[in-house]
């Protein structure tokens, strides 16, 4: 059995999400919450975002279970020895990767290619000649690659699709088999239904979402174990298992950085805001100072004086992998320390507002202390801001993460991160002619990550601001009134009021 390790951002990962499930638990108990977040499973945008964001979870969830792989016993060795593991360390993601992990070519090869991308002299027929030699792993089962390379990838290509498509198809018909189940409605009257969207929730554009990730990740399935689907980097890694391993830093360092902003920005914002004065006026002095000060220069420093205490301290880390978790970890902590400024600012002036309500009077009227007023009347109101900012600072910190491994003072450099991956692509787009294909994958992991966390959290504010809603309220009620479905000649069927 190998031997399971637990770095610090795998343990707080897992705490997040034990802390989600609660609070899955608590909305479902709570009507009020219950059914703000009905608005936002009601939204198409959203949900459909959603669909992206489970995936990257999944990947960063898997990227997370890391382990030591037990090896053999040594010829010789005693009966009594106890078990040797491995010095490397390995996640259920490395495993499920095992074949693109270990495809190391030499240098750069373009997407889908069979040979390098640069020329080297290489002996041909006993003759020294410049060319582009064939790569070891990608297109290593092709004999004549001029011949086979096209044909090979359009045939891989289709039963990729094919296969995407077979998953895809499942998952409509597993979806409108639920929804009736119990009902005397067939699955085609459901399936109808989900494509007339004629259903509460947005089904349709979920599994349409679903679709296209099957088909992408269909494609990439037949294609992968025979070339490399992003080309090699200068190091000949492949660059799509990169990409994947990068998913993980940048949603730890999204949402530990997050969660770490919270405290000091909800205890500072409170106070504030409830005992004004001398108090208000020492808390606006902190972070009005925080604020001028250039965020990149006050990060920079707190990460050289780790590393400085890291490189002094060697006999604290068992592995490079923890040393550079470490600092993984105290990268998203310096984030949340540095960026509660702005969130303290909301709250401060939310508190000054309940603190002059009827209601907040009245406790004081009855003796009610001012940490219970605090605790019982204004936390609880404070709420949805906390929500609606710690949702979309999520995408800024994810682009923070970028730009600091960019100047060379974000995440260690052995870590994959879409910084690092955009940093080492800086020299290869001067090259003639160009390597693209590093940055392009680094940009459009990361904006498919921020872009989807974006929209949710778009539709989050709107579910927990009340004046957003009460907009798109007026808004709707300004538009013309869309035709009605009988117009159209769609009919809902009897039980397609089902989710």
């Amino acid at each position: 059995m190998p031997k399971f390790v637990f770095l610090a951002t795998d343990l707080a990962l897992y705490v997040q999400l034990v802390v989600i499930a609660l609070y899955v638990w608590h909305c479902l108990r709570t009507p009020t919450l219950r059914q703000t977040w009905r608005h936002v499973l009601h939204d198409p945008a959203a949900m459909s975002a959603g669909v992206v964001l489970m995936l990257f979870l999944l990947i960063a969830v898997l990227d997370s279970v890391h382990f030591r792989p037990l090896l053999p016993p040594a010829p010789g060795a005693a009966a009594n020895a106890g078990p040797a593991y491995s010095t490397r360390t390995l996640s259920l993601l490395d495993v499920a990767l095992a074949g693109p992990r270990e495809a190391r070519e030499k240098t750069y090869s373009a997407p889908l290619e069979t040979h390098q991308f640069s020329k080297e002299s290489i002996v041909v027929d006993g003759k020294t000649v410049r060319d582009f030699p064939r790569l070891q792993f990608g297109g290593a089962h092709l004999k004549d690659t001029q011949a086979e390379w096209g044909s090979d990838i359009v045939s891989r290509s289709v039963l990729g699709l094919l296969t995407g498509a077979g998953i895809a198809m499942a998952g409509w018909l597993l979806i409108a088999f639920l929804r009736v189940r119990g009902t005397e409605v067939g699955v085609m009257a459901s399936l109808r239904a989900i494509w007339q969207q004629d259903t509460v929730v947005p089904w349709r554009a979920m599994l349409l979402t679903a679709s296209v990730l099957a088909l992408l990740a269909g494609w990439i399935g037949a294609v992968w174990p025979y070339y490399h689907v992003l080309g090699t980097d200068q190091t000949g890694n492949d660059v799509l298992y990169q990409a994947l391993k990068s998913i993980r830093t940048a949603v730890v360092i999204g949402s530990l950085a997050t969660i770490a902003t919270l405290p000091l920005a909800i205890v500072f914002g409170i106070l504030a805001g409830y005992y004004k004065g001398r108090v208000d006026d020492a808390i606006q002095y902190l972070y009005t100072v925080l604020s001028s000060i250039p965020s990149v220069l006050l990060i920079s420093a707190f990460v050289l004086m780790i590393q400085v205490f890291i490189d002094k301290n060697p006999q604290l880390f068992e592995t490079g992998l923890e040393r550079a978790d470490i600092r993984l970890f105290l990268l998203a902590a310096i984030l949340g320390i540095t960026g509660w400024a702005g969130l303290a600012r909301l709250l401060r002036a939310e508190t000054l507002k309940l603190g002059e309500l009827d209601y907040v009077q009245a406790a004081r009227a009855f003796g009610v202390s001012n940490a219970g007023i605090m605790r019982r009347h204004i936390l609880p109101n404070l709420t949805h801001i906390v929500v609606i900012v710690s949702v979309l600072d999520f995408s800024g910190l994810v682009l923070y993460e970028a730009v600091l491994s960019y100047v060379g003072v974000g995440v260690d450099p052995s870590t994959n991160s879409f910084g690092t991956m955009i940093n080492g692509a800086r020299n290869e787009m001067s090259r003639d002619p160009v390597v693209w294909w590093t940055l392009a994958a680094a940009f459009a992991f990361m904006v498919s990550l921020v872009l989807s966390m974006t929209l949710f959290a778009s539709a989050v504010r709107e579910a927990f601001d009340p004046h957003a809603r009460a907009f798109r309220v007026r808004k709707n009620k300004t538009q013309p009134a869309a035709p009605a479905r009988a117009a159209l000649g769609t009919t809902t069927a009897p039980g397609n009021t089902h989710a």
